[in-house]
């Protein structure tokens, strides 16, 4: 086995797909292919997979997020829906109304997540700015990139997980987990130096992050009320939805955490005002 190689755990059943990070003596660090997971785990439970797309594991989370697609293109590709009922002004020179979805500044403590996050704020035409940023060092280049950037919303994301193996593990310390205390720290730069949390949306977390404390300092939408893994790209829609959610109406909660990948134990949040806009007149296009 190498660095690159695709591997399942077959102790845990072979319930996650990974890349091998790094090779040890004995063991290998494992970063988690669709799941925001860190592990570690001796080379001897390991398996190798050639082919991922005929795993169990890789169809499922593929269903998954093809579904997460599908509906989020359905929200987003229907704008005359929303508009009709939100600007029922918007009936005479409808041509000259643009849209104006909410900004978003991305931190992620994994490169491949980011670039592929981008890609999905692209697609989705959401304008973004992405930085890969390791998860201890988010807090201080909020410091910064907050004013600089001005944002609607603010994803704080990367690897974390429960300390399954600490003496004493507390599920409410921050200390028994692995990145949480850096995301509560990163929420409360965003607070400081925002505290409407409609004005600026806050979306925290990671794989089994401490949900509650990132709710308490300030988050809009956090990770992990169940403790369980949560899909990569989980954090991205909850950013995206508020991007295209209208400023008069407030996410719809229960629609919302449905249509991740993870679910009910993956993410929730509290109710927040939409960050969409309408412009008038149409900006002018000069040659």
């Amino acid at each position: 086995m190498k660095q690159g190689d695709l591997v399942v755990r077959q102790s845990y059943g072979g319930d996650v797909l990974f890349r091998i990070e790094m090779v040890q003596s004995e063991n290998v660090i494992l970063k988690g292919l669709d799941f925001r997971l860190l592990a570690d785990s001796p080379k001897v439970d390991l398996r190798s997979i050639h082919d991922p797309a005929t795993t169990v594991v890789a169809q499922t989370v593929r269903h998954k997020v093809n579904e997460t697609l599908r509906h989020m293109h359905t929200t987003i590709e229907r704008p005359d829906l929303y508009r009709d009922l939100t600007y029922s002004y918007r009936e005479v020179e409808d041509e000259m109304y643009f849209e104006w979805p909410g900004k978003v500044l991305h931190l992620d403590g994994d490169a491949n997540y980011l670039k592929k996050s981008m890609q999905l704020y692209e697609a989705m035409k959401v304008p973004a700015e992405g930085y890969f940023i390791n998860e201890s060092k988010m807090a201080d280049a909020l410091v910064r990139l907050l004013p600089e950037i001005q944002p609607d919303i603010v994803v704080i994301t990367g690897h974390d997980g429960v300390l399954k193996h600490r003496e004493g593990m507390d599920l409410n310390s921050l200390s028994s987990y692995k990145n949480s205390q850096h995301f509560v720290n990163a929420v409360r730069v965003a607070r400081n130096y925002e505290r409407n949390r409609d004005s600026l949306v806050v979306v925290a977390g990671a794989c089994q992050s401490h949900y509650e404390a990132l709710l308490n300092t300030g988050a809009n939408f956090a990770s992990s009320p169940g403790r369980i893994l949560i899909h990569a790209l989980d954090p991205v829609y909850i950013a995206i939805k508020a991007s295209y959610t209208p400023i008069k109406e407030i996410v719809n909660l229960k629609d919302l955490v449905a249509g991740t990948i993870s679910g009910i134990d993956g993410v929730g949040g509290i109710e927040t005002i939409g960050r969409y806009r309408v412009g008038y007149p149409k900006p002018k296009q000069f040659v």
